[in-house]
């Protein structure tokens, strides 16, 4: 993490353990690289120079990992360590090491207290990440695109038009304005989750953005066609997202990159006035068709686990009127009676709430449930988990087939979690579908170890 915190992991580890950070360890890490480098045919260089006047891109194959608006104050961070290193280095490399501290007035960061506040920052950071922008697009090689990492998590409310983010916002506009038609998203896995993804939802992926130089005829668009090409096209790439398993906490910054490819394959979308759409609303249409798109796959649960995401929606675990209940279920295809009966709902004196999920009875077996939902599904996996992967893949072999739409329920209701700012179930369900293929492999090996119909009679 960038952080410096008071209690630090030393590569010195004790040399005499039996982890990995022993003195034997150290030496295997070592090795490798060497191997690795030294294997190499080609050389390499690293040079030190200004992104937005450097040259060193011409005609190379271009992957970066640009600054996070004003996530992380790198400048600020290396002051730690530089004091140590110009004591040592100054003479081998004076000009790296010529200021007394590191240098922070050019860094391509948002942060305000360096400006004179937050909209002159922000108008320092646009102006100064388009332009190395420019440089790679003018500079990088035609045969490759530009691939660009990032991983930022922030989002601010904008109306009734969906989610926006100020850092995804000002980072796109400048890759747009400099030229650049977003053709591709490649969610990868870049960050140490282990510990993190069962105390909070931490990001678990960079978005890599695949660019290219936009088309110099490239066509004009109405904010109409827009829209409908993103209603047309951004289904299908969520559940391409989803079947590659990406968690949920990162499925909504995932999705602007199929968005912002249909954005950026026009030279401009014109809104109602005939001026082009900002940044900042397209990003909102994005977010919008994407909870339009996983609220359209609620058709393919059963009509219990529909009214249980309804009622979720407004309530969470939280007691609400047997009266609205009633009539929610008739809309719904169900009876209040019936979800009792099924093990999802308790009702009592007129008041109506969901089971929580260390409320469902441990000897719970999908085989003898005669009113088996998805919404009961994923509740139980959300409690077995809290014992283990093994724990869940146990449930998953006896589910079989019927395990498969668990997965999907729990996307929407991260998502409907992360909207009304529920953050202790909003790390159950993003923790469980990031286990998911573990709980899958671990499942397969439940499922071939035990006897077969022919084996049993």
């Amino acid at each position: 993490m960038q952080a410096l915190r008071m209690t630090w992991d030393f590569v010195e580890g004790n040399p005499f353990s039996s982890s990995t950070g022993n003195f034997t360890g150290q030496i295997e890490y070592f090795t490798k690289v060497i191997d690795v480098a030294c294997s190499a045919f080609v050389g390499g260089n690293a040079e030190h120079a200004d992104a937005q006047s450097q040259a060193i891109s011409t005609n190379k194959v271009i992957s970066t990992d640009p600054p996070y608006y004003d996530n992380v104050p790198y400048a600020d961070l290396s002051d730690f360590f530089y004091v140590w290193l110009r004591r040592s280095l100054r003479p081998v490399l004076p000009a790296l090491f010529a200021t007394l501290a590191v240098p922070k007035s050019e860094e391509l960061v948002a942060f305000a207290y360096r400006h004179k506040g937050k909209a002159e920052a922000e108008a320092f950071f646009l102006n100064g990440m388009t332009q190395a922008m420019r440089k790679l697009v003018s500079q990088s090689h035609p045969g490759f695109p530009v691939t660009i990492y990032y991983a930022f998590r922030q989002s601010e409310k904008e109306g009734d038009g969906g989610a926006a983010s100020t850092g995804w916002e000002t980072f796109l506009a400048a890759v747009i304005d400099a030229g650049f038609s977003i053709s591709g998203t490649w969610p990868a896995r870049t960050e140490y989750t282990s510990h993190l993804k069962t105390t909070r939802s931490a990001l678990a992926s960079s978005i890599v953005l695949v660019c290219r130089p936009r088309a110099a005829d490239a066509p004009t668009a109405t904010r109409r066609e827009f829209v409908s090409a993103l209603k047309a096209e951004l289904p299908d790439a969520l559940r391409h997202l989803q079947a590659g398993n990406i968690a949920p906490v990162d499925l909504a910054q995932a999705a602007i990159g199929p968005g912002m490819a249909v954005f950026t394959r026009y030279a401009k979308v014109l809104d109602a006035e005939g001026k082009p759409l900002p940044v900042r609303e397209a990003l909102a249409l994005i977010n919008q068709t994407l909870d339009e798109a996983l609220a359209e796959q609620e058709g393919d649960f059963d009509a219990d686990s529909r009214w249980a995401l309804a009622w979720f929606d407004q309530n969470g675990f939280a007691e609400g009127e047997y009266g609205v209940a009633e009539t929610l279920s008739k809309a719904k295809n169900t009876s209040v009676g019936g979800m009792v009966e099924a093990g999802i709902l308790e009702s009592k004196r007129g008041k109506v709430r969901l089971l929580k999920p260390e409320e469902l009875p441990e000897d719970w077996n999908p085989a003898t449930d005669a009113r088996l939902t998805t919404w009961e599904t994923v509740h139980h996996l959300v409690r077995v988990l809290d014992a283990g992967e093994a724990a869940a893949a146990d449930l998953v072999a006896k589910l079989g087939s019927k395990a498969e739409p668990a997965r999907d329920l729990a996307y929407r209701l991260y998502n409907l979690c992360e909207r009304k700012k529920r953050a202790a179930e909003a790390l159950a369900y993003n923790a469980l579908v990031q286990s998911w293929p573990e709980i899958m492999r671990l499942a397969q090996e439940v499922a071939s170890t035990q006897p077969s119909q022919a084996e049993l009679f």
